[in-house]
């Protein structure tokens, strides 16, 4: 049997859309709502827009797929759609395996409890119990790199810091999916570096990342394959490579432009 055939679909997005809705006027009092309703005027004035529209998506055990584009362009949605923070307006998505998220820095973090109090309940929610958690404290204390910071209140936390221990919390938690937006573009080289060769670890057992970024070296060196999201759609897919090299091709003949 081939090592492709053996693969099966961590995730799966078919026909996926998501709107949200912007209101440019709430009524907020009730002398408004009066005068509004005597006048016949719509009390909440709001309009739509679709962020993603017919978004399918495909990553089998051990891909590395990057979602590459633009600021707004739907990358962050996505993820945050497979991730379950978000529910899709249209379409389906189906994730087999644990999955472990690394989105939005302080996210699931209370930022008066301190690092400690911390990684137990994200670790709880990610289904790493007692037991594990007692076996892998050390490690992730010690990937984290943030010393005696750990039995502080996270509020006094940098953004650096943060996002070392969400990331750290997340890979001790033996996930089979990782889901990860722009956080290995905070911090210094050492970490980032220290954060790829543990990644490139997780892909060798078998294990699968779609992460974000707009950093083409990173999604070069980690990635099988990219995405490049525009306008909400999928403007092209396939080996990273070939999608980088258009997509920077266009980005550049934009900047000329605009120059």
């Amino acid at each position: 049997m081939s090592s492709s055939s053996a693969r099966s679909v961590r995730i799966e997005c078919r026909g996926v859309c998501k709107r949200f809705y912007y209101y440019s006027h709430r009524t907020t009092t009730l002398r408004e709502w009066f005068i509004r309703a005597v006048m016949r005027r719509p009390l909440h004035v709001r309009s739509e827009e679709f962020i993603l529209r017919d978004f399918n998506l495909r990553v089998e055990s051990g891909e590395v797929v990057a979602l590459i584009g633009r600021n707004g362009s739907g990358k962050s949605t996505a993820l945050r759609l497979i991730a379950g923070i978000y529910a899709p307006t249209a379409g389906t998505i189906r994730v087999n395996g644990r999955l472990a998220s690394v989105i939005e820095l302080g996210v699931g973090f209370h930022p008066d409890l301190t690092g400690a109090e911390n990684v137990e309940l994200a670790a709880g929610v990610m289904g790493l119990g007692p037991r594990a958690l007692r076996e892998r404290y050390k490690e992730i204390v010690a990937f984290a790199e943030i010393g005696a910071f750990i039995e502080m209140p996270m509020k006094y936390y940098s953004s650096g810091m943060s996002a070392r221990l969400a990331f750290a919390v997340s890979m001790c938690a033996d996930p089979d999916v990782v889901l990860i937006d722009e956080v290995l573009a905070v911090g210094d080289e050492a970490f980032r570096a220290k954060c790829i060769d543990r990644l490139a670890s997780f892909v060798e057992r078998g294990g699968t990342i779609l992460l974000v970024s707009h950093e083409m070296p990173t999604v070069a060196k980690l990635c099988q394959r990219a995405v490049w999201m525009e306008n909400g759609r999928i403007r092209k897919a396939g080996p990273a490579a070939e999608v980088i090299a258009a997509y920077q091709e266009e980005s550049g003949a934009r900047q000329e432009s605009e120059d």
